[in-house]
């Protein structure tokens, strides 16, 4: 990713406000192999330390095209991206790559890590992702019922949640 002008970061060096970065500016998690990958918004999830490694937790409902690919492989990127993508984030969180091309209808441009994760040459951040753990939520183990009610009762399936570390990561 060099020759992309990215800089390999520690995972401890990401700047910024790491909430913000994920719930209001939002990420693509993409996966997937250079034959066929898919890409959706994000802004559930968060970064991390756990098992002595440092990691992001995303959480991916079922019935999103996405999820096909993140349980087919061994890992998935993040990719973060200045405001003026912002419409393309909003297409690729309310279009299914099902329905539509997501990269020819955003312009954004594909480009594959060294590990083959697939990721976006127009990104500030990219985390390239190894998956360590993954399972759906369980409607008894929440505590509060809130988010349950709120945000289960009328749409979609279960989340799953995924825990993976963080391989390497790229900043311009």
């Amino acid at each position: 990713m060099k020759d992309l002008k990215y800089n390999q970061i520690s995972p401890m060096a990401i700047d910024g406000n790491l909430i913000k970065l994920i719930a209001s500016d939002w990420m693509l998690v993409t996966a997937g192999t250079r034959e066929k990958f898919n890409t959706m918004t994000a802004n559930w999830g968060g970064v991390g330390y756990l098992w002595n490694k440092p990691v992001v937790y995303v959480f991916v409902r079922p019935e999103r095209y996405t999820y096909e690919f993140i349980e087919s492989t061994d890992g998935f990127t993040l990719t973060f991206f200045e405001e003026k993508y912002r419409d393309a984030l909003n297409l690729c969180g309310t279009k299914s790559g099902r329905d539509i091309d997501k990269v020819a209808v955003t312009g954004l441009t594909p480009h594959f890590t060294e590990l083959g994760y697939p990721a976006f040459t127009e990104a500030r951040l990219v985390l390239e992702c190894r998956k360590l753990y993954g399972e759906r939520l369980s409607r008894d183990a929440f505590l509060d019922s809130e988010p349950l009610v709120t945000h289960y009762s009328t749409r979609g399936g279960i989340h799953k949640l995924y825990i993976a570390e963080i391989v390497r990561a790229w900043s311009r």
